[in-house]
């Protein structure tokens, strides 16, 4: 059959009860003029435009792709696709870099690759040699593949050295890692996608599902219409489509995720909706958790949050008196005040009532990019590789040996720098060599106008490895044209932990190469060697890199050891850890009740929630977790930036189902683009009436940062709080200031250091009437795709 899907952004339902497999629907799309049997080949792979890692087969004719079908045979998606793996693809085809471009008398100007290479190269020599390792930085994404990252953390790591190593994973899920790491001693989810199927509810925290895993809602959607369906309740300040569907909405102030979640755990301890026999076999901290709670009474989270005092007492029932219960948490609560501790306290909802490790009773810590999971794991987001402890003296020794240098060289002196420590280093001078693949932090990163200081800034030189001339390869000093999905072979894993082989579709446009290429040639122009004289890294192919994390992964939580490319073609993807033992895959782990927190195996030994402050090894041994899960807790605080006379309203940032990041792929995709061509501001019906403001009219948002101009949305967000998309950036804006960061604050969670995206004060000012950008998503636009339920 077909569907609209730019319209229909979840397609058609087929309904499942509780307990039954998901039906298969197979969702394609071919470009105009192109039928099936004009297809030559179908090559697997998976979609890169959110973190769901849906099954797909690309189309291609001609060495150009021409489509996408969903793998009914993949246990992500059972063959559906969402807008953006439908259509997104098609921004790949058009404004792409064929050739390097270095800064000449202040301008890019195309170069060979030698060179390019050679500036690079240069430059990085001279300050090893004057400055040493501290003086490189290297900014990734969560959309390369696994092989580039390990490849990059090697050189980094056992090649140079540099600690100062992060990725844009620390501004959408640093805080998944976080909370799992100081709940369950390592990374990793707890649940699966599988406990969709059999649990009866549904926790969705600051979890946008229906625009940011359109695939992942159209299974709660099935669920929602079969027999048995699960109740959902969702805490979030916008009244989105998943809060149509729950039972309960906790439509918080933003600012206070910690105190709601505070006032739920006291009530699960109030009514004793707990399993005393898990938590005391299991867990340390309960008494401390009771404690720090106490206080959060529903009354005194109604003052706080504005919600009702009933609706917080309906969703702690729902949930302690459910039998499986799934929760899923993402940017909104990642990217908000206290982050880490109130994603924590979503790990103690389920510790207290022992809903883990089985079927339909499982945690979901959200990633928001398809290869998030691979940058955590291998290490470029500053952690040592294979979730190590960078604290632990015998996980570097492994590594060490591993790789076959000093132990002193690679960085374990102080903790991983993370992204906003790494740019303030630009900006003083001391990182001056600055490489930034696969991202766009000129629009991505808050207080954009400072960000392109540093950028611009003579004190750094900047590398830059794209697919498109975005705004910040255009601040660049050496742009590299990279070869993007499908057009290079590697590994990528969702957020359930599903590893899926993306197989090389097409070649890539002129001159531009592999992540993995181009990191490989730089270590060999530079010279890199271990103690044995052997290159580092040691491979130079996507299929040599994924052995040799293997062998990284082995006996860590993220096992890959029982993994190979020939295993994961053909089927569906599979779940680490895959072992030997287990050679199918996990697709739950904790069924033992057995965490992660032995001192000798840990990821990290913990943190103070309040202050970020690291916990010691000594300190941790003194506990003796010894498997056992940690409940954590945290006083609510008031955030860093609130509402006042000058500045009335709280802005939040977020995203749209029909755009991703930062444009760079889906602004090129035309159905993608008409659908949501320019950015918006959503405004409450109530904050409109006041302040004069009618659908569509041009208003100007303001902060003590910046400013932008886009149109207005009336919509039933709450009253006090405005929302604007970040994908949007200045550079085609007409003119117009219109991207979201421009206007947020330059401060981040103590123990995730994950940006605080959804706080800060802003107001509103109407310029014109009705004539500004369409505020809404053009749902007039037909884009047709063949749809078969199996």
């Amino acid at each position: 059959m077909a569907a609209d899907r730019v319209r229909d952004i979840w397609g058609t339902r087929t309904a499942y009860a509780s307990g039954e497999s998901w039906p298969e629907r197979v969702d394609t799309h071919l470009v105009n003029g192109v039928a099936e049997a004009d297809v030559e080949r179908w090559v697997q792979s998976a979609c890169l435009l959110c973190s769901n890692g849906c099954g797909v087969d690309v189309a291609v004719a001609g060495n150009q792709m021409v489509g996408m079908r969903g793998r009914a045979v993949d246990r992500i998606n059972k063959g559906r696709l969402g807008p953006k793996g439908l259509f997104g693809w098609q921004g790949q085809l058009r404004d792409r870099l064929t050739r390097p471009l270095v800064r000449r008398n202040g301008e890019l100007v195309e170069a060979s690759w030698d060179e390019a290479m050679g500036l690079v190269v240069d430059r990085s020599r001279a300050l090893l040699e004057q400055k040493g390792p501290l003086s490189h930085g290297f900014y990734t994404s969560g959309q390369l593949m696994l092989e580039e990252y390990y490849t990059l953390a090697v050189i980094g790591k056992a090649g140079i050295g540099t600690p100062h190593m992060d990725g844009n994973t620390r501004l959408c899920t640093a805080t998944a890692a976080a909370s799992l790491k100081e709940s369950f001693g390592t990374d990793g989810q707890p649940g699966s996608y599988a406990d969709l199927d059999t649990c009866d509810a549904m926790f969705h925290y600051g979890h946008n599902v229906a625009e940011t895993q359109t695939v992942m809602w159209a299974r709660m959607l099935d669920r929602l219409e079969g027999a048995d369906p699960p109740q959902h309740v969702t805490v979030d300040p916008r009244r989105t489509k998943v809060a149509e569907r729950s039972a309960v909405h906790l439509a918080v102030r933003p600012g206070t995720n910690q105190a709601v979640m505070n006032g739920l755990v006291r009530e699960l301890i109030q009514h004793d909706w707990i399993d005393h026999e898990f938590v005391d076999a299991h867990t340390v901290g309960f008494e401390e958790l009771a404690r720090v709670v106490d206080e959060y009474t529903p009354e005194r989270v109604s003052e706080v949050c504005r919600v009702e005092a009933r609706d917080v007492r309906a969703a702690a029932e729902i949930f302690g008196t459910s039998q499986r219960v799934v929760s899923t948490v993402l940017q909104g609560f990642y990217q908000s005040h206290q982050a880490t501790a109130a994603s924590v306290a979503v790990n103690n909802m389920h510790l207290l009532r022992g809903m883990l490790g089985r079927p339909g009773a499982g945690i979901l810590q959200m990633n928001g990019q398809p290869t998030a999971q691979n940058n955590r794991e291998t290490g470029v987001d500053g952690d040592l590789s294979g979730f190590r402890n960078w604290q632990n003296e015998e996980h570097v020794r492994e590594l060490a040996e591993l790789w076959d240098v000093d132990p002193i060289v690679i960085p374990h002196w102080s903790p991983p720098t993370h992204a906003m420590q790494l740019f303030r280093y630009a900006e003083q001078g001391s990182v001056g060599f600055l490489w930034i693949a696969g991202t766009n932090p000129a629009v991505s990163l808050p207080e954009l106008s400072r960000i392109r200081r540093i950028l611009g800034s003579d004190k750094v030189f900047v590398v830059v490895n794209d697919g498109y001339l975005s705004e910040t390869a255009l601040l660049a000093d050496v742009v590299l044209p990279s070869a993007l999905w499908a057009e290079k072979t590697g590994t990528f894993t969702n957020v359930d932990r599903t590893v899926h082989l993306s197989e090389q579709a097409v070649e890539p446009p002129g001159e531009s190469r592999s992540d993995l290429d181009i990191w490989v040639d730089y270590a060999r122009r530079m010279g890199f060697t271990d103690r044995s004289g052997r290159p580092i890294p040691r491979w130079d192919s996507p299929e040599a890199a994924f052995d040799g994390w293997r062998e990284c992964s082995r006996g860590r939580p993220c096992d890959y050891s029982g993994m190979s490319y020939e295993k994961l073609r053909g089927g569906s993807g599979i779940q680490w850890p895959c072992t030997d033992e287990a050679p199918d895959g996990t697709e739950r782990i904790y069924t033992d009740h057995v965490f992660n927190t032995f001192d000798d195996y840990c990821e990290t030994y913990g943190h103070d929630l309040l202050t970020g402050a690291a916990v010691t090894a000594t300190g941790h041994a003194a506990t003796r977790f010894d498997g056992r899960a940690r409940l954590k807790a945290a006083p609510w605080t008031s955030p860093p930036e609130n509402p006042g006379d000058d500045y009335p309203l709280t802005l939040s940032t977020g995203r749209t189902a029909y755009q991703f990041h930062t444009r760079t792929k889906t602004g090129r995709a035309p159905e993608l683009n008409e659908a949501a061509p320019d950015a918006w501001v959503e405004i409450s019906t109530d904050d409109a009436e006041a302040l004069g403001i009618a659908e569509g009219d041009l208003v100007r948002v303001e902060s003590v940062r910046g400013s932008i101009e886009v149109a207005a949305r009336v919509s039933r967000i709450r009253a006090g709080t405005v929302f604007v998309p970040f994908h949007y950036g200045d550079g085609d804006g007409g003119g117009r200031r219109r991207a979201a960061n421009e206007l947020t604050i330059t401060a981040w969670d103590p123990v995730s250091k994950q940006p605080a995206f959804k706080n800060g004060a802003v107001r509103l000012t109407r310029l014109a009437g009705g004539d500004g950008p369409a505020p809404a998503p053009d749902t007039t636009a037909s884009a047709r795709v063949t749809t078969a339920e199996g």
